[in-house]
């Protein structure tokens, strides 16, 4: 997950045999990708003869006063050409390069068109007949009174937002006739000849419109109106313009066709009468085309795509107001199932995910409350805190558990009366009772130990490797800065153990004016010489320490030994770390090979990829290591591996240790410290210097009727809902699945209670309801995306990776099916993909998961150790950084470097773009970022001038070898504020700069391909695709 040696090549085409391969049995549709070049095509317009109208009963465009539609197959007896559009005029404005390219913004501003798409049936692009106008195409004045794509006032459409800007120009395009200049605008170099259909039937005009088939974006003035196909719309027309809905596969009757006599442009719309009850319920995407016609009739402009990041559902924040902010703590579904039936026809997991010590932003910090001598109020029998959704009785002497219900006596100290609505009169001075989130500082009792003294360990690897590479100098140096931020000054303790083929310890006593290094040799009995000095409190031994950090890289520099006995110094260091706990941090570069826990090269054999035994090379081989992660654990010591090395190290043997110890795995695959030493210095300060909490257990309870069964990410679990965690913080997130106990739960309300002994306690309420529909509309596709990927990974340690995607898809499928049959039989949905509006995002972000590094393809799509590291990094990642790696920021930069700002304005990024390669333009600059990298791409026709003022003299050598720093130049300048900026948005990961040119193989698929998940790649579906083949498994059992 963090940088990637791009060496190899990443993504060979795969078997089209893998789990997202559209199943070529139950769909027309091609999908093995756009074949350029050929021009047979077996849909061709037969002689108008055998039509039965001599003119089309619907026009693909608006009709414009009396007159006839431009476009209509001509008589032809050629029917075994393809026939060509008449000659590009001046009204395509000029071409460049044999074809025409224009600036492909990300989302059409208001009046433009939205860019064109890529089509599914791979098909060549034949562009349907069309009969040379008389004159110009828009000789006839257009209707003003309506603005280009708005609706007209009375319809109101059955979807109300269908994509993330809700701009009208957005949902209102009626479809546009199918006809293309002779060479496709294209902004992209990578937009191949995309496949059209013609009409499969003579005399129609088609009513889809096909991918290809929208006008190119318009810059608002500059350009003459591309692509003669497009009118606006006339605003008396008798057609419901039906906002992007989504429908694959041609369509079962001519009749679902027509509704009535409203003819649907884009798929099927209900009734007009109905549709307007239907705005709130649902939203939909058409995907229907003409009876018989092989065109998908998909427009892909209009795909739910989220352009905004993670955007939690506010409703619920609304109806409790006293609830915990939901970057602690979110709810799968907002609404609690009532039933054990209804709850099973919730394919989704019920559940949450939890980030007890999430970073607030100022102002919103937790409050922290002190009771003293009263001693933390909670109920007596199932020990939940104090929390604002307690209830007082008995003029304030009582109080009622919210989980439990079991009545309390308040003690003196703590009584209040109550006001004349039940209240206590001094509830502004309780944040316990008004707030969600509080702290509450833990008295004596609550402690199993006094508090220990915070406690960093180094376990570092001095193997050849690690010298040449220059690790150990960038660690040295980060530790040293941190020393002075490290917590619990003047407490705070630290050692040393570095190992090779022996293990070294260093004396670091105060009375020492240099440390003492001692050796041992014998990895089979390890013994711990001065068992007393080889931890040591920092502020008393800080120049000790300070000397041992300046001279390790030299006294290693000569160090030709290739051999790690990590096993046998990892027991070293627990059996110093034993009494007091705390953080050990691992720096591993070569494969365990001597002594206990020694690993073998495995992951090698292709064959066994696809196999039962495919998943064994994921879990860990030697059970030592998860034996140790027991020991650590126990004895409270968690545990952070930084593995680095350009060989295979066996990330699934020695992630165990970070896995259940509540720690995490920070991957440098073939580190070197003049390209990497940024990551790793920020990421290990972090990690050094970030609130932490020590000795922390966890507990969610719940009120009756319900429980938590299943949790997941880094921890031990100690008894059936107890998290063991010896350090937590604020980058860590956890995911727990909910079931009932209960056939039907009799409460109104459900609550819900973090606490973290520490004792930081959270709390929140969610509704219990009856009615599926409202489990969907309160549905938050970030906490579902964040179990799903949990669930998913779990799989794949016991399954194959085919199998761990399979289940997503079948899931999502359940769950879109389950919810269509709320609607489809008084709806008519014959043609229309429905999805709640709260899940707009699910299939995509699950087809993300499914190319995710963890999950995508087989053997040679991604390194092992790189699967099992970015495997282990998503287990603990809080939503929002899950949601931005599996969907990135893709924004165009080169608008903003070029364009002059006032000093008071600053300069816009968050403009992100759908991440499809048609999101490229030839003469951009763009940057990608996935929270843990950023790929900075050069357009293969960018300014000169850009480059030469970004990476100055080498811009026009090997991109693998040139790093960006500050020029000095404005746009250098401005270039570096950019980065910063995103940097500082999300500390918890630094960013490493990948530049990228255009063209260039293997990195630019390495770095910036394999991330465009909407795209195919290595035999993995589009989103198009994607979304065909769901709609097809949710109408086959429907």
């Amino acid at each position: 997950m963090g940088t990637e040696s791009p060496n190899r090549p990443n993504y060979p085409i795969r078997p089209a045999g893998t789990a997202f391969a559209a199943q070529q049995s139950t769909t027309p549709f091609l999908s093995s990708g756009p074949v350029a070049g050929s021009e047979a095509s077996a849909f061709r317009p037969a002689h108008p003869a055998s039509s039965q109208f001599p003119t089309p009963p619907f026009s693909a465009g608006p009709l414009v006063g009396s007159e006839a539609p431009a476009f209509r197959p001509p008589p032809s007896s050629r029917s075994n050409e393809p026939v060509r559009p008449p000659p590009s005029s001046s009204s395509y404005g000029p071409p460049t390069s044999g074809f025409q390219r224009f600036p492909t913004p990300p989302l059409p501003l208001t009046g433009q068109v939205p860019p064109p798409r890529p089509s599914f049936t791979g098909q060549p692009v034949v562009p349907p007949p069309t009969r040379p106008p008389p004159g110009p195409v828009f000789s006839q004045p257009q209707p003003p009174s309506v603005p280009m794509g708005s609706p007209p006032q009375s319809i109101k459409t059955g979807q109300p937002n269908m994509n993330t800007p809700l701009s009208a120009d957005q949902h209102f395009f009626p479809s546009r006739p199918n006809a293309q200049p002779s060479s496709p605008p294209m902004g992209p170099s990578y937009a191949t000849a995309r496949g059209t259909f013609q009409p499969s039937f003579p005399g129609y005009a088609k009513t889809q419109s096909s991918s290809v088939a929208q006008a190119p974006p318009m810059q608002p003035a500059s350009f003459p109106l591309q692509q003669g196909s497009y009118a606006p719309p006339a605003p008396p027309t008798p057609f419901l313009a039906q906002q992007g809905g989504y429908v694959p596969g041609p369509i079962s009757t001519p009749s679902g066709l027509y509704s009535g006599n409203q003819i649907q442009q884009r798929g099927i719309a209900p009734p007009l009468a109905t549709s307007q009850a239907l705005a709130e319920d649902f939203s939909s995407l058409s995907l229907g085309s003409v009876p018989g016609s092989f065109d998908a009739g998909l427009d892909t402009a209009a795909l739910p795509r989220p352009l905004d990041g993670d955007v939690e559902p506010k409703s619920f924040a609304e109806m409790y107001p006293m609830n915990c902010s939901s970057r602690y703590l979110r709810l799968t579904t907002s609404a609690i199932p009532n039933s054990q039936s209804l709850a099973s026809r919730w394919h989704l997991p019920i559940g949450a995910v939890v980030c007890p010590l999430a970073e607030a932003p100022a102002g919103e910090e937790v409050p922290i409350v002190n009771f003293a001598t009263t001693g933390i109020i909670r109920c007596r029998r199932c020990r939940t805190y104090v929390n604002p959704y307690v209830s007082f009785t008995d003029n304030g002497r009582k109080w009622r558990c919210n989980i439990c219900s079991l009545l309390n006596d308040v003690p003196s100290e703590y009584f209040a009366h109550l006001d004349a609505s039940g209240r206590r009169v001094d509830l502004e001075q309780r944040p316990e009772l008004v707030k969600g989130s509080v702290e509450f500082i833990a008295p004596a009792e609550y402690m199993v130990r006094p508090p220990m003294p915070p406690l960093y360990f180094f376990l570092i690897d001095v193997s050849i490797s690690a010298v040449q590479s220059g690790m150990l100098e960038v660690m040295a140096q980060t530790i040293k800065s941190c020393l002075d931020s490290l917590p619990g000054y003047p407490r705070t303790q630290i050692g040393f153990i570095t190992y090779d083929s022996t293990i070294h310890f260093y004396n670091m006593k105060s009375s020492l004016t240099q440390p003492q290094m001692m050796v041992v040799s014998d990895l089979d009995d390890i013994f711990i010489p001065l068992p007393d000095d080889l931890l040591v409190n920092l502020s008393e031994s800080r120049t000790v320490v300070e000397t041992f950090l300046d001279s390790l890289p030299s006294m290693f520099q000569e160090n030709m030994n290739v051999e790690s006995a990590f096993g046998p110094a990892l027991k070293a260091a627990f059996m110093v770390m034993s009494q007091l706990g705390g953080k050990l941090l691992i720096f591993q570069n070569t494969l365990p090979s001597l002594g206990v826990g020694r690993l073998r090269l495995r992951g090698e054999d292709v064959r066994v990829y696809g196999t039962d035994k495919e998943h064994t090379l994921r879990a860990p081989e030697d059970p030592f290591y998860k034996q140790m992660a027991a020991d650590l654990t126990k004895y409270q010591i968690a545990v952070n591996v930084y593995a680095f090395s350009d060989k295979y190290t066996d990330i699934a043997s020695l992630g165990t240790l970070a896995k259940y110890t509540g720690g995490q795995v920070y991957y440098y695959p073939s580190f070197q410290s003049s390209i990497h030493k940024d990551k790793l210095r920020h990421e290990l300060t972090r990690d050094l210097t970030r609130e932490t909490a020590w000795e922390a257990v966890m507990r969610i309870r719940c009120g009756k009727g319900v429980r938590f069964t299943t949790y997941h990410g880094n921890f031990m679990l100690r008894s059936t809902d107890l998290l063991a965690l010896p350090a937590v913080d604020c980058d860590k997130a956890y995911a727990a699945q909910l079931s009932l106990e209960e056939t039907l739960l009799t409460t109104q309300t459900v609550y819900f209670q973090v606490a973290l002994l520490r004792i930081r306690v959270h709390t929140a309420a969610a509704p219990v309801v009856a009615d599926l529909g409202e489990m969907y509309r309160l549905a938050d596709t970030g906490a579902i995306v964040s179990l799903f990927s949990r669930l998913a990974i779990e799989k794949t340690l016991s399954s194959k990776l085919e199998d761990a995607r399979n289940a997503i898809q079948l899931r999502i499928v359940k769950a879109l099916r389950e919810y269509r049959n709320l609607y489809a039989v008084q709806h008519r949905l014959s043609g229309r993909m429905i999805y709640p509006e709260s899940l707009k995002f699910l299939p995509l972000y699950g087809l993300a998961l499914c190319k995710s590094t963890p999950l995508r393809g087989g053997y040679a799509d991604a390194q092992l150790d790189e699967r099992c590291a970015a495997a282990y990094t998503m287990m603990a990642l809080p939503v929002k950084n899950l949601l931005k790696l599996l969907y990135p920021n893709l924004v165009r930069l080169d608008d903003c470097l070029l364009k002059i700002y006032p000093q008071t304005e600053e300069f816009d990024i968050s403009k992100r773009l759908p991440l499809t390669a048609e999101s490229l333009d030839t003469r951009g600059l763009y940057i990608l970022d996935d929270g843990f990298r950023f790929v900075i791409w050069f357009g293969r026709s960018i300014s000169p001038d850009i480059t030469r003022n970004l990476l100055g003299e080498d811009f026009a050598t090997d991109y693998s070898k040139v790093s960006l720093s500050q020029r000095d130049n404005e746009m250098s300048r401005k270039l570096m504020r950019i980065l910063d900026k995103y940097r500082e948005s999300d500390p918890s990961y630094f960013q490493l700069c990948h530049l990228v040119r255009q063209g260039e193989q293997p990195r630019e698929g390495f770095f910036l391909l394999t991330s465009l998940v909407e795209d195919q790649v290595g035999g993995a579906n589009g989103y198009a695709d994607w979304m065909l083949l769901l709609f097809r498994q949710v109408q086959q059992n429907a």
